[in-house]
């Protein structure tokens, strides 16, 4: 009954998981290439934002509805 919505809803999800891993990413291999590794809290930073993303990706799949 609610097929429309539960796939709207896990589109979302797995939009914002991906953005979540991406900014890991984007945390991890950006200060490598530039040769900036020792800036610790910059990669920090960039984790700790995609942990939340990660995060708010799993509340979004609670709105799944039965």
């Amino acid at each position: 009954m609610y097929t429309i919505h539960n796939a709207r809803t896990q589109m979302m999800a797995t939009a914002v998981n991906n953005l979540g891993v991406g900014a890991i990413l984007a945390g991890i291999v950006s200060p490598t290439v530039n040769g900036m590794v020792g800036n610790g809290s910059q990669i920090v930073l960039w984790c700790l934002l995609g942990a939340d993303l990660i995060a708010l990706a799993q509340l979004i799949l609670e709105r799944l509805r039965p």
